[in-house]
C-alpha cells in the first residue's frame, strides 16, 4: 500500500535524529492607535509535535501564513520558540549542533568562485586548507559542477546557483539539511532537472533532509513523509507517508489520490478564512 496515515506507524522505533516538542511561537505587532489594540499577538505554531528519523526525507507543506518557515526558522537555530523544545541526536538544541539551512536564493557570494564559496564554511571552522579544498572538489562533483569550479557564482544559472548552495551545505557534513523553497524561483524544466538532482543526492548521501515548499507535486515526488501544516489551527493538520521509491511519476494514481487529500485539507482552510 503506498499511502499510509501516520497515525499507523510505530512511534516507539527507534532512530529518531530530530524530536520537536511542543512548539508554540507567535509574533506582536503594534496597534493602529487604538489603546486597546496596542499589543496584537498572533500565534502562528500551536504546539506542534513531530518526530523525524535519521535519514528521513520530509517534506512541509500547506497555505501561505501556516508557518513553514517559522518552523524551519526554528529548528534552524535562527529563531527561538516562545515555549516547548528542539532536540537533536537527544541532545539540547543549539544554532551550532549541525543543521545547515538552504534559502530560496542560496545566499552566495557573487565575488567569490564556486570552489570558494563551497570552502567557506569549512574555512570559518578552520579545516586546514588541503582537507578543505579536497572536500569541495568531492561536493562540486556531486552537484555536477566540476567544470565551473573557478567561475564566479554571478556567472551562473539559477539552477547551478543552487547546486553550488547544495554543495556548500553538504560540504559542512551536517545532521539534518533544512531546505526553505529552494527551487520556488526556478522555471518549471529546470525545477524539475534539481528534483532529479536532489533525489539523487540523497540516496547518495542518506541525509536527514526537511524539505518546505507550497508545491505539492513536490512534496509527493520527493517526501518519505508529507507534513501538512494549517493557520486555521496553527498546527500539524495531517501527515501522510508515501511508501514508494523515487524517482516518482506525480501522475500516477497513488500520488494522486495523497495530493486530492491534501488539495482538500488546503480547501477547508481557504473556507474557513474567508
Amino acid at each position: 500500500m503506498a499511502l499510509i496515515e501516520s497515525s499507523e506507524r510505530n512511534e516507539n522505533s527507534n532512530g529518531w535524529i530530530l524530536e520537536i516538542k511542543n512548539i508554540h511561537k507567535g509574533f506582536d505587532f503594534g496597534g493602529n492607535g487604538n489603546a486597546a489594540r496596542d499589543d496584537i499577538h498572533h500565534e502562528v505554531l500551536n504546539g506542534i509535535n513531530l518526530k523525524i528519523k535519521e535519514g528521513e526525507f520530509v517534506t512541509v507543506v500547506g497555505p501561505s501564513g501556516c508557518g513553514k518557515s517559522t518552523l524551519l526558522n526554528i529548528v534552524s537555530g535562527l529563531d527561538e520558540p516562545d515555549s516547548g523544545e528542539i532536540m537533536i541526536n537527544r541532545r539540547g538544541h543549539s544554532a551550532t549542533n549541525g543543521v545547515v539551512v538552504i534559502f530560496q536564493e542560496g545566499a552566495l557570494f557573487p565575488w567569490l568562485s564556486v570552489k570558494e564559496n563551497v570552502e567557506f564554511g569549512l574555512k570559518m571552522d578552520k579545516v586546514e586548507k588541503e582537507n578543505r579544498s579536497e572536500i569541495a572538489d568531492h561536493f562540486i562533483e556531486m552537484v555536477g559542477l566540476k567544470k565551473f569550479s573557478q567561475s564566479f557564482t554571478y556567472q551562473l544559472s539559477g539552477g547551478m546557483k543552487q547546486r553550488v548552495a547544495i554543495a556548500r551545505a553538504l560540504a559542512m557534513n551536517p545532521e539534518i539539511l533544512l531546505m526553505d523553497e529552494p527551487f520556488a524561483a526556478l522555471d518549471v524544466q529546470t525545477r524539475e532537472l534539481m528534483l532529479d538532482e536532489l533525489m539523487g543526492i540523497h540516496k547518495t548521501t542518506g541525509k536527514t533532509i526537511i524539505f518546505v515548499t507550497h508545491n505539492i507535486n513536490e512534496a509527493i515526488q520527493l517526501g518519505d513523509r508529507v507534513i501538512v501544516l494549517s493557520p486555521r489551527v496553527r498546527n500539524i493538520k495531517r501527515e501522510f507517508t508515501i511508501d514508494l521509491p523515487r524517482p516518482r511519476n506525480p501522475d500516477s494514481p497513488e500520488l494522486q489520490a495523497v495530493r486530492r487529500q491534501i488539495l482538500k485539507e488546503f480547501e477547508e482552510d481557504f473556507r474557513h478564512a474567508k
